[in-house]
């Protein structure tokens, strides 16, 4: 894959990504705060019916306390005109005048205000009624001199009621000038009170906790729950208890303590949806990138493990043409000691050649499970020494020596010898092959609780921090450039892990860039 097309690829991809991320949150914020409109408006609405019906019910206790006391008087009211009015309607063809009357009476029940409040003593309760007449007069001639004159009417028609708009209107002046001398605490209670704002809450589906207050002139009374607090962002407020000149001495405070908990709330099932769908996106995402990265490093890597499978099959192919073409010459064919020699070195480079290929197969197998591996009681420093005789010729062409320490008492392990033959094989090679100076290889064994101990240590190259991470992967080689000073192809280390895992051990690797290498095989011994 390009470069450029992979750069540009992956900055779309994280680009779509964020964009579906900050479009989660817009609408998240956006949710949420429709949601606090929604909640002001239906908070705004249950304390204006809250002070509604205070000032209802205020209204009715004072109309029941007025009619007890007025029907326990037993009086008779005392009766006064307050206006009459006339109205003449004369038919000119019939000769009929009709006459229609209609005066406003009050009632006097003598009920001072002082029976309520001893400041309001000149004040008279009243009730007001009106008395409606129509007189019809045929054949005669109907003027104010007549009517004076009491002329009698031909048809009366008489008909009462009670002025229900001056009665209430007459009553709530008087009622309310007599509140607003009262202490608020005999106006309301906080029991009443916390009552009515929780119905008028339910009723509206708001069921979050609440508290509540009433101002006088913006200073806190007593009539308040006990963990009443001021909350600019979570308090709503209505005036309370108008007087008649229309001023809003009282003010009742609500506060939701818990308003945002409880915004949240209503968001929490589409939220977790939403954000379980990003976390499938981001997942998705990283592992589509991950897979992109790996196989552009596994297409890096087979590449370099081409380039070096092909420098070493050159190496022993050219190896062996130039034996050939030397026992061909009639003056070595005669000479058994030399084609014995060249023929040998054939033989070596074949065999270098089938191992390596064996390694690639051996690697094929165990990741298909196909590789038969049967355990049995073993001496671990035996394969140890074992192992060591298989570089000896490595290691004495490059004047290097191995030196053991066997420190281990315990040595007994279940173990397959061949393959755990290959496994020190295998790293004893790599320190070998990473020591550009004569080879110093240092070989450990030691008990730790039930497990034993194989430490194989160089003084070559060493490694880096992220090469130590993925030594052990198929294929991977310390990134070089296109220099085969040191040969290999990425598959001894992958085999040796595969090995030691199916032992039920592990293996890692300490190391320092420039001082060398420790290679640690840790395996459960035979109780």
């Amino acid at each position: 894959m390009n470069k450029l097309f992979f750069r540009l690829l992956v900055l779309l991809m994280s680009l779509s990504l964020i964009g579906i991320i900050l479009v989660q949150v817009y609408w998240f914020d956006s949710s949420f705060k429709n949601n606090d409109e929604q909640f002001k408006f239906h908070v705004t609405q249950v304390i204006g019916n809250v002070a509604d019906k205070l000032q209802k019910q205020e209204a009715y206790s004072f109309y029941n306390r007025y009619n007890t006391i007025k029907d326990s008087t037993g009086q008779t009211p005392k009766k006064e005109d307050l206006t009459e009015f006339y109205y003449v309607q004369r038919n000119t063809k019939t000769n009929k005048t009709i006459v229609y009357s209609n005066s406003v009476i009050s009632e006097d029940y003598d009920i001072s205000s002082s029976l309520f409040n001893k400041k309001f003593n000149n004040e008279k309760f009243k009730n007001f009624s009106s008395k409606r007449v129509t007189e019809v007069y045929n054949n005669n001639t109907v003027d104010k001199s007549s009517l004076s004159n009491n002329l009698l009417p031909d048809v009366t028609i008489e008909k009462s009621g009670n002025l229900d708009v001056l009665d209430k209107v007459q009553f709530e002046i008087s009622y309310k000038d007599i509140a607003a001398a009262m202490p608020l605490q005999e106006r309301v209670s906080v029991e009443t009170l916390q009552k009515l704002i929780k119905k008028e809450l339910e009723v509206s589906g708001v069921k979050t906790k609440f508290e509540f207050g009433i101002y006088s002139n913006g200073i806190a009374t007593n009539v308040k729950s006990p963990d009443f607090k001021y909350d600019e962002g979570a308090t709503y407020t209505v005036p309370v208890y108008a007087d008649n000149e229309g001023n809003e001495k009282y003010k009742l405070l609500v506060s939701f303590p818990h308003k945002k908990k409880f915004l949240l709330s209503e968001l929490i099932s589409i939220t977790v949806l939403s954000i379980i769908f990003t976390l499938i996106i981001i997942v998705a995402y990283t592992s589509a990138l991950n897979q992109l990265i790996r196989q552009r490093q596994i297409s890096e890597i087979k590449t370099d493990f081409i380039n070096n499978m092909t420098h070493e099959f050159k190496t022993p192919i050219a190896t062996i043409n130039l034996a050939l073409d030397a026992i061909k010459n009639p003056k070595i064919i005669d000479d058994k000691e030399k084609v014995f020699k060249y023929l040998q070195m054939i033989r070596d480079e074949n065999k270098r050649m089938h191992a390596q290929v064996e390694n690639v197969l051996r690697i094929s197998k165990l990741e298909k499970k196909e590789l038969d591996i049967e355990k049995e009681s073993s001496n671990v420093e035996e394969v140890i020494v074992d192992a060591i005789e298989h570089v000896n010729l490595i290691l004495e062409d490059r004047e290097g020596q191995i030196t053991t320490h066997f420190e281990a008492a315990r040595t007994t392990v279940l173990m397959n010898d061949v393959h755990f033959t290959n496994v020190i094989v295998n790293v004893l090679e790599n320190a070998i092959k990473y020591s550009p100076d004569v080879p110093d290889i240092d070989v450990y064994t030691e008990n730790i609780k039930d497990m034993i101990l194989i430490k194989v240590q160089d003084k070559g190259l060493g490694m880096s921090k992220v090469a130590q991470k993925r030594v052990f992967e198929k294929f991977y080689r310390e990134h070089t450039g296109n220099i085969h000073n040191v040969k290999g192809h990425g598959l001894g280390l992958a085999y040796v892990k595969r090995i030691v895992e199916d032992h039920n051990g592990q293996v890692y690797v300490e190391s320092e860039k420039g001082k060398g290498s420790t290679f640690i095989i840790k395996l459960p011994l035979i109780n």
